[in-house]
């Protein structure tokens, strides 16, 4: 099951790293637009707090 979490503070799921937003929007995307998010994906990690994600 694809579910996605996210975390309140930084609006970013918690397993993906994308926004709300991009999760919503995903089908929508060009594939140049969705390998400029995923190329982000990730450097975002470090801006949730280690202790929601749980061992690495």
């Amino acid at each position: 099951m694809k579910v996605c979490i996210v975390d309140g503070p930084t609006g970013l799921c918690l397993g993906c790293y994308r926004s709300l937003q991009e999760i919503g929007g995903w089908s929508g995307l060009s594939d140049d637009q969705r390998a400029a998010i995923m190329a982000e994906l990730p450097s975002r990690r470090s801006r949730i707090d280690p202790a929601k994600l749980g061992p690495v």
